[in-house]
């Protein structure tokens, strides 16, 4: 059988409140008993003594035992608190007050008779009980001497047989059971109380404990979660609400990740449907020519051998293009890539590239302008990662950007940064496809095409490199006036160099 945490906490309550409660009652019953004890020792210390001086009998030693005995029976009547005995100096018992067949015991232990005759101070000290054989009562003690020498001892018990029966017949009187009962109530309404409370602060941890439980059934899906679980209160302090809404929060976010891997999944499936097809067009072409040349290769013209070999190069060069781009778009996005970051001249940078597409970009008659021309802007990145990101922009630049046209890096101070833009007056891009245009395979309506087969992994490697050199690719664009690619990089002792 299972048991909660408030069964528990309940179980263990009424244990340790019976305990207390049976340690607070016998502590203070036992505590009452030695105080009460002590108090009637101090008050009657002196009896046996006074009794011994008043009486003719005791002072001068007589050994007439029955008129002892008859003096002990006429005052125990009037005290019925207290039993009277006379011993010899061994702790014989002589004679005694009680009736016949009563007492016990034939002799008492006198250590305790000298110890409080001597020098006791410390109360209450007990001595043997003659009618009960191995009890001990206070008592009350004094030497009986004849011409100083002993002749006995007369022993006085405080509180004998008669004041035990009638003090428990008290004890069991109606006043007392209404004070017992009184008590019981009081206690047991006390533990109610504390049961109540503890189920009042145990019900939210109830309720967070099953909600735990329903998502876990659920299989942390959100959406196959129940509708009615708790809604805790996010500005409270009690720490069961803080935790239901950690909860919450928790469950939230797991969520979101489950959507993000989903949709990460069916991206990586549709990714590698089209890289599937990119790879098997030129590899088709490839595989075509070179059959065509394997099978006719005595009957192929000069010219036609040639063009199959420059078809098939060509075909060779953009199946290595797209598969590098696959494995380093595959590295960036597996965090293989380490950064090696140095100070180093923007502008000797900008021109190298720059100089790299002057060919490309003269036969198509675009003209191509660092601005300004002359700086010495030092800034601090990793030159290769920075070359590449400035390779993939120029040459989209170049693409989209009809004859005539012209494409400027512009690099500006900007927010204690260097800010670097590539622009140019080409097609640009719609409102409605700026958003995903840094998504792998994504390429827009309006690309230009040109003898050169395109994955479209160029922007989305370019925004993950930006991103490990701690900036970020942005983008403005407008149909058909031109698209402008921004990023930031810091700034060598935060400013230019001099010329």
């Amino acid at each position: 059988m299972k048991i909660c945490f408030y069964q528990r906490l309940a179980i263990s309550l009424v244990a340790v409140f019976m305990l207390v409660m049976i340690a607070c009652f016998y502590s203070t019953n036992e505590l009452q008993k030695l105080t009460q004890q002590e108090a009637e020792q101090k008050l009657h210390l002196g009896l046996a003594e006074h009794l011994v001086q008043d009486n003719p009998l005791l002072k001068e030693g007589v050994y007439d035992y029955d008129a002892l005995g008859n003096l002990f029976h006429t005052l125990m009547i009037l005290g019925p608190n207290f039993e009277f005995y006379y011993l010899d100096p061994q702790g014989k018992i002589l004679t005694y007050s009680a009736e016949p067949g009563k007492v016990k015991a034939k002799k008492v232990d006198i250590a305790p008779i000298k110890h409080l005759i001597g020098d006791g101070k410390s109360f209450p000290i007990e001595g043997d009980d003659p009618r009960q054989l191995g009890r001990h009562k206070i008592f009350s003690a004094a030497p009986v001497y004849n011409d100083n020498k002993l002749q006995g001892y007369l022993y006085v018990i405080i509180g004998g047989e008669r004041y035990d029966s009638i003090l428990a017949n008290l004890q069991n009187s109606q006043s007392m059971r209404e004070i017992a009962l009184f008590m019981v109530v009081g206690l047991t309404l006390l533990l109610i109380a504390l049961l109540v409370m503890f189920k009042y602060f145990t019900t939210p941890l109830r309720r967070l404990s099953d909600d735990m439980e329903k998502v876990r059934e659920a299989d942390f899906h959100r959406e196959h979660v129940p509708r009615d679980l708790a809604v805790w209160n996010r500005n409270s302090h009690n720490e069961v609400d803080r935790l239901g809404c950690a909860f919450t929060d928790m469950l939230s976010h797991i969520d979101h990740q489950f959507e993000k891997l989903s949709k990460i999944d069916t991206q990586r499936r549709v990714l590698l449907a089209d890289l599937s097809h990119d790879l098997r067009t030129p590899l088709a072409s490839l595989q075509g020519y070179i059959e065509t040349l394997a099978l006719n290769e005595d009957t192929l013209s000069a010219k036609d051998r040639k063009h199959f070999v420059d078809v098939s190069l060509k075909n060779a060069k953009n199946l290595k293009h797209l598969i590098d781009q696959i494995f380093e778009l595959a590295y960036l996005e597996g965090g293989q890539v380490t950064l090696h970051q140095e100070p180093f001249p923007l502008g000797e940078l900008l021109h190298d590239v720059a100089a790299k597409f002057a060919l490309d970009a003269q036969n198509k008659g675009i003209e191509i302008r660092v601005i300004p021309n002359h700086f010495e802007y030092h800034v601090f990145a990793d030159i290769g990662k920075l070359e590449r990101v400035l390779t993939n922009l120029i040459a989209n630049a170049i693409r989209h950007t009809p004859a005539n046209g012209k494409v400027d890096l512009v690099v500006a101070i900007h927010n204690d940064k260097l800010r670097v833009d590539i622009r140019d007056t080409g097609v640009g891009i719609s409102d409605k496809e700026i958003a995903f245009i840094f998504d792998a395979r994504y390429q827009a309506s309006n690309t230009e095409k040109d003898t050169c087969s395109h994955a479209g992994l160029g922007l989305a490697i370019c925004q993950k490199l930006m991103a490990l050199l701690n900036s970020d690719l942005k983008v403005e664009s407008k149909l058909g006036k031109g698209t402008c690619f921004s990023f930031e990089l810091t700034l060598v002792n935060g400013g230019p160099l001099a010329h």
